[in-house]
């Protein structure tokens, strides 16, 4: 689901502001977008899904928090992919150069 939650654009440009800006308001993070205020909650609920957000109220504003380890996490499941991947590919050149 995190990666699913990533994967839009304009989930990952939330996140780019949040983690650039600090908590934020929903208001303050829909001016900088071309949809709705209710179509950037409707993503801010998306990444509150998979973990990466939370949010809380604050008077009448709701203020959104990034959960920077969640991201930690991601980064390192990717980092484990490609540690896989760049093993795997010694192996296939040791094979190819290795003489029959």
């Amino acid at each position: 689901m995190l990666f699913a939650a990533l994967g839009d654009e304009t989930r990952m440009e939330l996140v780019r502001r949040l983690v650039s800006g600090g908590p934020a308001s929903i208001t303050a993070l829909a001016e900088h977008f071309a949809v709705s205020r209710q179509g950037v909650t409707k993503h801010l609920r998306v990444l509150e899904g998979a973990g990466v957000i939370s949010g809380r109220r604050a008077g009448r504003e709701h203020i959104w928090s990034l959960h920077r380890e969640r991201l930690a996490e991601a980064e390192e499941y990717l980092a484990a992919i490609a540690r896989g991947w760049d093993a795997a590919l010694g192996r296939l050149k040791e094979f190819v150069e290795s003489p029959s």
